[in-house]
């Protein structure tokens, strides 16, 4: 479904991320971890098709240098961190934009009923149905990651990018996100690509694990693998497992008067 063959790419200062190469199929999804300024973000924006860079991605079959921008960008979606707000736009018309790709006559940005009808069933997914006609200004910031969530749905891409998504979200809301989008990718050519920094969040979403250092790949396993051994020590340059495993004493029920070991 998606290749990247030793892929190297950064900005004025030189390659941020070099030697990138994995493949995702279809139906399987991805987690991205490592600490920051490893280069998750850059990796995320190659693939996403708005950083220039070395090496070769295959999208079904297809190199990115012989397809048009139109086309990667109707396959591939980018979901990123909660951004700013500067239009009072509807819950409806934001979702909407989505469908730019699809829409036929841009010029008259007249959507057809076959783009309605896909912005409505985004917004069914995601829970906001009763709420396409509110001022996203006065959602909360659930609701609105929720929106832009029904956005990149309503584009209908085959690989959704996530870059942080769950950043400021409470529990619930992350955990919705993350289920919907496990479920989403089962159905047809799909799959799920996702920078996140929890750890737990990272294993939720996918027991595909890809850990990131100094612009490289360290390793690209299953979860439990990725966990044995001392490969996240070296990664974030500390006890991770230690760090896991007393954090997990802190739920633990203990007498009372005795502090949990």
């Amino acid at each position: 479904m998606l290749t990247l063959a030793n892929v190297a790419a950064g900005y004025d200062a030189g390659d941020v991320i070099q030697n990138i190469s994995f493949e995702i199929r279809a139906g399987e999804n991805l987690a991205i971890i490592g600490p920051n300024g490893c280069g998750k973000t850059t990796l995320l924006k190659v693939i996403s098709n708005l950083l220039p860079f070395k090496g070769d991605i295959i999208l079904g079959g297809k190199n990115f240098a012989r397809l048009k921008r139109r086309e990667i960008s109707a396959k591939i979606a980018l979901l990123s961190q909660q951004i700013g707000i500067y239009f009072a736009y509807s819950v409806y018309d934001t979702v909407m934009m989505g469908r730019y790709l699809h829409i036929k006559d841009r010029f008259s940005n007249s959507p057809s009923r076959r783009d309605e009808e896909a912005v409505l069933a985004a917004l069914a997914a995601v829970n906001l149905l009763d709420e396409r006609a509110r001022d996203i200004t006065k959602l909360s910031g659930g609701q609105l990651q929720r929106v832009f969530l029904a956005r990149t749905l309503a584009q209908e891409p085959q690989i959704i990018l996530l870059d942080e998504p769950t950043n400021h979200l409470d529990l619930k809301c992350q955990m919705e996100i993350l289920d919907y989008l496990k479920e989403w990718a089962k159905n047809g050519e799909r799959a799920v690509v996702g920078v996140l920094h929890d750890l737990n969040l990272a294993m939720q979403l996918s027991e595909n694990i890809l850990v990131m250092k100094d612009g490289e790949i360290k390793a690209i396993d299953k979860a439990a693998q990725i966990l044995s051994g001392g490969l996240l020590d070296n990664v974030y340059e500390m006890d991770v497992a230690g760090y896991m495993r007393r954090s997990l004493q802190k739920w633990v029920p203990t007498e009372v008067g005795r502090s949990p070991m």
